[in-house]
């Protein structure tokens, strides 16, 4: 099923990507049929969990370059326990769910393009019963996970991380650090490298940001709430890839966040916030990442 859209933002959401995910259990095997659909990077990654109430990161995940795919973009893929022939997704001990990512690079974020669909579907490889219809145990369980997930995953994002890539500094990024640090993070993406700040503005103030895009798969920069919720991007724009940002002569980049339009083509718009956060993805960097230069100014 779809995890997000325009409408409906959790776990730091990406206009330019779409996301689905299905409840799996590790006692049984899966097949999943997809087509590409024209996406920049479509991944499959195995969501971990202790039991029924916490998550504990993810498992085991398959990207794009790592299946074969035909001609036309279809694929299949098996998801079990011991390994299958073709295309095959480990299925971890302690697997909890499925969560797919589709990454779309384009001038009009995929998000806003109600045309593009993403074929996609998984089937136990073993026909099971209908499910029993709910008791009133099984909705009680039910609203417990909401609440440890809620808990979990957006409730406590604000407290302290000590994580190399968010920076608790207003208005500057930590250095870039390439590392695997994304797999002990709930529902993050172990391809992507990050780096998260938040800014903090009074009215009059614009924050200029400056670096050089990496050669990559995939990257981009999201203007969050405090619960990794977009801003509203069906009507502004709130966040920027490389296929939506005018480079500078030098082929650097410049980006302006701000309440009210610069005049600058990388304006980011802030909403009016005075507070909010900053996220970059860069997928399967192939060098070292520029450092995100900073400064705040006044506009006139």
């Amino acid at each position: 099923v779809s995890y997000i859209d325009k409408h409906k933002k959790m776990l730091g959401d990406n206009p330019d990507a779409r996301y689905y995910t299905a409840v799996i259990s590790d006692e049984h095997s899966y097949r999943i049929r997809g087509n590409l659909a024209g996406a920049t990077y479509t991944s499959f990654t195995i969501e971990m969990s202790d039991n029924a109430e916490g998550n504990r990161g993810v498992g085991s995940a398959i990207n794009d370059s790592q299946f074969e795919v035909d001609e036309n973009g279809d694929f299949e893929i098996v998801v079990s326990r011991e390994q299958a022939e073709g295309n095959w997704l480990e299925l971890n001990e302690g697997a909890a769910s499925i969560t797919t990512r589709h990454y779309f690079e384009r001038e009009v974020s995929v998000n806003n393009d109600a045309l593009t669909h993403v074929p996609l579907s998984i089937e136990n490889l073993v026909q099971q019963p209908p499910r029993p219809a709910p008791n009133d145990a099984d909705i009680a369980a039910g609203i417990r996970r909401v609440i440890s997930f809620l808990e979990a995953n957006v409730i406590s994002f604000g407290a302290a991380s000590d994580l190399p890539w968010v920076s608790t500094t207003p208005n500057v990024f930590n250095p870039i650090v390439i590392d695997n640090s994304n797999a002990a993070v709930n529902y993050a993406a172990v391809d992507n490298v990050y780096a998260m700040a938040p800014f903090v503005l009074q009215p009059d103030q614009a924050l200029v940001i400056r670096g050089r895009f990496p050669k990559c798969r995939f990257c981009n920069l999201v203007l969050f709430n405090r619960f990794l919720q977009t801003f509203d991007y069906e009507t502004r724009r709130v966040s920027l890839n490389r296929a939506q940002a005018v480079l500078e002569e030098d082929g650097s980049f410049k980006i302006i966040l701000a309440a009210r339009d610069p005049g600058h083509p990388n304006w980011l718009d802030t909403e009016g916030r005075a507070y909010g956060l900053m996220f970059w993805r860069f997928q399967l960097p192939e060098e070292d990442i520029a450092a995100l230069q900073t400064e705040v100014i006044t506009l006139t």
